[in-house]
């Protein structure tokens, strides 16, 4: 599994707006995002699909599906209660 490349981040473009506007993540490279000085979260690509690694309980990278809008809406939803309220979700489905 590699890292996104440009194609594959410009088909995630309309994830990639949404979290570039929610407050404390800051897009250090292109898909690549960090919370205050720590990786949060970022894309990968195999034959499989579209994946985020994102440190949902901020300690460690779980890999989570985005190929389709409702798995990049799941994992949105997640990213923005970590930031809201600082206590990580249980699970994606919360």
């Amino acid at each position: 599994m590699r890292h996104a490349t440009a194609a594959s981040l410009h088909a995630l473009a309309p994830l990639l707006a949404q979290l570039r506007a929610l407050p404390g993540l800051v897009e250090r490279r292109p898909g690549i995002f960090y919370l205050r000085a720590h990786a949060f979260l970022h894309f990968h690509e195999d034959a499989a699909g579209l994946f985020a690694d994102v440190k949902l309980d901020r300690q460690r990278f779980e890999r989570h599906t985005v190929s389709t809008p409702a798995q990049q809406q799941a994992v949105l939803a997640a990213i923005a209660r970590v930031l809201a309220d600082g206590n990580p979700p249980r699970s994606l489905a919360q």
